[in-house]
């Protein structure tokens, strides 16, 4: 588990949005404002995946959840706390992913994530 991330925190922020969104009339500009929020961040997002940081980041060819190697052209972009979750297109939040891992994460938190991982892990014992 991430000691940065503070799990319960962010479940009651991200259920206060989903309340909020549920809402219409006056609310209904937080939908379109945050559709517009996540849109700037891929943009950014789209602007340092030609930039030589993430070429260097992705260079070792090794993926941020799995630790396997690949080539570094099937490396994806990944942010750690997803956009849909309020993360941003920094690049402390922006590490390489295999493709699998990229999917399979999707829109989990890092907690969440973790205890996917360990779910897995204990069933495999």
């Amino acid at each position: 588990m991430n000691p940065y991330f503070n799990n319960t925190t962010m479940s009651k922020n991200i259920k206060e949005k989903k309340f909020q969104r549920g809402k219409t009339s006056k609310n209904h500009t937080l939908n379109s404002v945050q559709q517009s929020d996540i849109a700037n961040e891929k943009r950014k997002a789209r602007t340092l995946r030609n930039s030589s940081w993430w070429k260097r980041k992705r260079s070792s060819g090794i993926c941020y959840y799995c630790g396997r190697k690949f080539k570094p052209h099937q490396l994806t972009m990944d942010h750690i706390i997803p956009l849909s979750r309020g993360g941003t297109s920094e690049r402390f939040n922006i590490v390489p992913a295999c493709k699998e891992c990229n999917n399979t994460k999707k829109y989990l938190l890092p907690a969440e994530w973790d205890e996917y991982i360990n779910s897995i892990k204990s069933t495999k014992v």
